[in-house]
């Protein structure tokens, strides 16, 4: 255990120092705006930074102040210590990866006010004066000795960023025809137009028209030059949808405000509906923070306890959207809650043919393995101390779930308890089927379309 420990009053002699190290980090730069609201473009914003006066991102200058504080707090004199007044003056800024050495040295002892005056500073890796100044502080007069408090572990998370740059990916890519079904609420009509005004589709917009005007007109959004299909319900809805896919005017479907399963019986109708030889299945794209790339889970909405085949479908279907989005060989972990096969356990069973199914090529494009436990397939510590040997384990693009309940839970846990952003696409069906919750805000529906686009790019690419 550390510890940190002061110097009283008396033990302090004029001209004892104490240092402290830093590299400037990036994440320096962010827990400071963070903490303090102080999002100066010259400190978080690169292409401004690039045409300031410096040409760089820098520190805040307060940041080198708060690790003076730090050596007096914790070092000279340390525990106990009463902060006065601090002068400081700003010579040169301080960028990424500087190394900056801080400095307190004692310059003058106030006996009758048991007081410290020392001379602070702050120098580069060339040895140069960033900050200077002076400190004033009540010295304490009793010895303290106490353990280091370990620090909470912080993870910064810009909102958003994979979904951003997955979005700017698309900026080549046409738009594709969607036809958004039943948009007769805010949330769904807006995350349309959202993606519209971003290039990423060209709505066409199937309801009751009343309902969808009235919508619009509430939240003062045009529907100028966008095609709309009056229906007189959600379910006639889903149906002239369909029959846009069959007359090939769209190249995808939106879920609006209805019920999935409503829609689904329309996609699903073994006649008019856009089966095609693949199961259809539903994969959540997520952002989630404490993950170092984004992870993608299946099936959580449409095959509710799926066999052997359906699985294999499942699988091929995720690889084929991550090929789509430029992951050129996935990592797909096939969960279960062991690591072993158990002849008790079913989804092992499935997760180890799934894997020699790929060994065989009937699944392509991916690097299978299973059966993995949850903390295995994302956790490169977890799979290490279980002794497993592998290339998926700790680095998984893909999760498998064994069942609709499991991924369904697992995806919502992540969602609501970890902070994940999230959106969803279900594949299988003659074109992608942009499958959203209610409770989705207009960055997953957002989100959620440029999957469809990728999918829809990557398609004709493929047939070409």
């Amino acid at each position: 255990m550390e510890y940190i420990e002061n110097k009283t009053f008396d033990e302090i002699e004029i001209g004892d120092t104490a240092e402290l190290n830093r590299v400037l980090k990036p994440q320096d730069i962010e827990l400071f705006a963070v903490m303090s609201g102080d999002v100066n473009p010259a400190h978080v914003d690169l292409e401004y930074a690039k045409n300031d006066i410096f040409h760089k991102v820098i520190a805040h200058g307060m940041w080198g102040g708060a690790l003076i504080s730090a050596v007096l707090g914790t070092q000279l004199p340390g525990p106990g210590t009463i902060y006065l007044n601090q002068s400081l003056s700003f010579l040169r800024p301080v960028g990424l990866g500087d190394k900056v050495l801080v400095r307190v040295t004692v310059k003058e002892k106030i006996t009758d006010k048991k007081q410290i005056l020392l001379e602070c500073e702050c120098l580069n890796q060339d040895g140069e004066f960033i900050i200077t100044g002076e400190a004033r502080v009540i010295a304490p007069n009793e010895k303290v000795r106490r353990p280091r408090v370990i620090l909470p572990e912080v993870h910064l998370h810009e909102h958003g960023a994979h979904y951003e740059k997955l979005l700017e990916s698309t900026k080549d890519i046409s738009p594709i025809r969607v036809a958004v079904v039943h948009p007769c609420d805010k949330i769904s009509l807006l995350g349309a137009m959202e993606a519209k005004c971003q290039g990423v589709i060209e709505p066409i917009l199937i309801g009751p028209k009343d309902k969808i005007t009235a919508v619009a007109s509430q939240v003062g959004c045009s529907l100028t030059g966008i095609k709309l299909i009056d229906a007189p319900h959600s379910h006639a809805a889903a149906d002239i949808a369909v029959e846009e896919v069959r007359k090939n005017n769209v190249d995808a479907i939106m879920k609006g405000k209805l019920h999935t399963d409503e829609l689904m019986e329309s996609v699903l109708h073994k006649t008019k509906g856009l089966r095609t030889e693949r199961r259809m299945s539903h994969i959540f794209a997520l952002d989630v923070p404490t993950y170092h790339k984004p992870l993608f889970i299946t099936d959580a909405a449409i095959n509710i306890a799926p066999d052997l085949n359906t699985k294999r479908d499942i699988v091929q279907n995720a690889i084929d959207l991550l090929h789509s989005l430029a992951i050129i060989t996935p990592k797909v972990a096939i969960l279960s809650a062991v690591e072993t096969v158990n002849s008790k356990m079913l989804s092992t069973i499935d997760a180890s043919s799934l894997c020699k199914m790929a060994d065989r090529g009937q699944i392509t494009g991916g690097l299978l393995d299973g059966p993995l436990a949850f903390d295995n397939a994302i956790s490169k510590a977890a799979a290490a101390a279980k002794g497993l040997e592998s290339k998926v384990a700790g680095d998984a693009d893909i999760l498998i779930a064994p069942d609709l309940e499991a991924g369904n839970m697992m995806a919502k846990q992540l969602i609501y308890l970890a902070g994940a952003e999230s959106a969803g696409i279900v594949l299988g069906a003659s074109v992608p089927i942009i499958l959203t919750s209610r409770a989705d805000g207009t960055l997953s529906r957002l989100a959620s379309c440029v999957l469809a686009q990728r999918y829809v790019d990557y398609r004709k690419k493929v047939i070409l």
